[in-house]
């Protein structure tokens, strides 16, 4: 077989040579020893997941802990699964999450030397290399149908061998150029096929920068690399890629380990060098007490959509990933808790393979934690523009009260026991909304020693007495008294030893006032609350209570 005119037979348009994409186009980057280059290359699917950031954070701390480069190249090549505006989706929720790529497609065009981004748009490269693989005999035409490659499929089962197109199987390897030259006189459509050298008999060893040394099975079958259109699959095109955009360090989830043996092949038959392969363990949960991976159809925390609608700040978010991510962060995190995020020296040995397990109780106890870090100020900022998104009839209300829910927000937060009330913006949101008329609801009961009409009886006598210009101890002080004279004891210890004294304690009267304020028996300190609501607004809370 004369290779050279099989590759122009099929290719007469190409006429760029790989020298001249590796040399001029993509020459070597010009970054300090030890810098890493990293792409995070997701489909445009309309689904960015919580593996997708997971990925990321390593990409993105690989490279920028190292002085290298982080990407973003979009693996568009499959029309049947791409959606509309998912590419802006992938984009804007990284970003959300404060990923910022070097290079790379972006909303408003793209961004560094390696392009084009998007794969789509990178087939006469592709085709070049394609065309290369046939010249040195390594790639050839099949124009199987795909009801031929169902029947193919059906003896191999039959025999109880491989499915798959490999050795006696590949029909179309060995033929001829008068074959291959009469097929296209015929316009029969074609793909084209990897010719594998593997037997499927040895196996090879590769180190897997998370798993260590790997021992695995070398490929033994003529994958397609080039389909009819002209667009390469998945398997050939990250290879060209990763080997021009000069990426040191490939992540990846490990449901692509099956497919390393074809990698690692073609890489070799192009003569390049690998990059480091990183597979990262599954995101699992806890269900039922079992561990499973986080599933798209039955985890709704699996979307990045769900952390973003709820109103997760990003930070929280990166904190708990990076927990998950290194099994030291913790411990650096208690050593250094004041320090940035980005001070942490992110490694892959300390990279779970088992399976990492992600807990949603967790990232909400982190959640406080970071919350309380951030400036009121701050939480009101995110908190508002997470309404303008999600919320804009809240949003009215929060501008409109500008500096009465910054002070909401900061109630409790000094001192050495401040209170961690704070999570996500929907939860912010129900545990403020009873300052909004709008959104003022009853949704506790009183304590069940006192009845609606003691209740009225109670608030009346905290209306007849209330001064808001009382400090806390004054304001206190006035409510011992209406439950000392209503036959309530000034102390909760008090009622404890001698219940058959009283009708109850202080405490469940502040409760009834509560309630009647903020329409819960749990909330902030009482008396700062009311300092933030107002005079105006607490007198006709309590009368609304009276007069129910």
């Amino acid at each position: 077989m004369d290779y050279k005119k099989l590759a122009e037979l099929l290719f007469p348009n190409i006429t760029k040579t790989i020298d001249y994409y590796e040399n001029e186009v993509y020459p070597k980057r010009d970054l300090p020893e030890g810098a890493k280059v990293t792409r995070l290359a997701p489909s445009p699917t309309g689904f960015i997941h919580l593996g997708n950031l997971y990925g990321a954070f390593v990409d993105e701390r690989l490279a920028h802990q190292s002085g290298g480069v982080f990407m973003l190249r979009i693996e568009d090549t499959d029309e049947k699964r791409k959606v509309e505006g998912s590419v802006e989706l992938i984009i804007s929720s990284l970003k959300h999450f404060g990923l910022k790529f070097d290079e790379g497609a972006g909303i408003d065009g793209e961004k560094g030397k390696y392009g084009p981004y998007f794969q789509s748009q990178r087939a006469e490269i592709y085709q070049c290399f394609v065309k290369h693989l046939v010249e040195i005999g390594r790639a050839y035409p099949c124009f199987c149908t795909e009801e031929e490659l169902e029947e193919l499929r059906k003896a191999q089962i039959a025999e109880n061998v491989t499915t798959g197109y490999y050795g006696k199987w590949a029909r179309d390897r060995n033929l001829t150029l008068e074959e291959v030259q009469e097929r296209l006189n015929n316009n029969e459509e074609f793909v084209i096929r990897f010719r594998s050298e593997g037997t499927g008999e040895k196996n090879f060893d590769i180190d897997d920068a998370i798993r260590g040394k790997l021992t695995m099975p070398e490929n033994f079958q003529d994958i397609v690399i080039l389909k009819t259109n002209g667009i390469p699959t998945y398997h050939f095109a990250h290879v060209v890629d990763d080997h021009l955009m000069r990426v040191t360090h490939v992540v990846r989830g490990e449901e692509w380990l099956s497919t390393l043996p074809i990698h690692y092949e073609l890489f070799k038959t192009l003569g390049w060098e690998l990059p480091v392969y990183c597979h990262t363990a599954h995101l699992m949960k806890l269900d039922n007490g079992t561990k499973r991976k986080l599933s798209k159809r039955k985890d709704p925390e699996l979307g990045l959509s769900y952390y973003m609608e709820l109103g997760y700040h990003p930070e929280a978010v990166r904190e708990y990933l990076l927990t998950i991510l290194n099994s030291n962060y913790e411990e650096w995190r208690m050593a250094n808790p004041s320090s940035s995020i980005d001070e942490f020296e992110f490694t892959l040995e300390k990279m779970s393979t088992s399976g990492a397990l992600f807990d949603l109780d967790k990232l909400n106890n982190i959640s406080k934690d970071v919350l309380l870090k951030i400036p009121a100020e701050e939480i009101y900022d995110f908190f508002l523009n997470w309404a303008n998104e999600y919320k804009k009839d809240v949003a009215k209300l929060l501008s409109s009260h500008k500096e009465q829910v910054i002070k909401l927000l900061d109630v409790g937060r000094e001192g050495n026991k401040p209170r961690k009330d704070l999570v996500y913006c929907e939860q912010i949101l129900e545990f403020i909304s009873y300052y909004f008329d709008e959104c003022f609801e009853i949704v506790d009961s009183y304590p069940e020693n006192i009845n609606e009409e003691e209740a009225k009886k109670l608030l009346t006598a905290y209306l007849n007495t209330y001064d808001h210009r009382d400090d806390q101890s004054q304001w206190f002080e006035k409510i011992r008294v209406i439950a000392t004279e209503n036959g309530y004891a000034a102390k909760p210890k008090d009622y404890k030893k001698n219940p058959d004294m009283y009708k109850g304690h202080v405490g469940e009267v502040s409760t009834v006032i509560r309630i009647a304020l903020m329409g819960r028996a749990v909330s902030p300190d009482l008396w700062e609350l009311q300092q933030i609501m107002g005079e105006e607004k607490v007198r006709r809370r309590i009368e609304n209570a009276i007069n129910k």
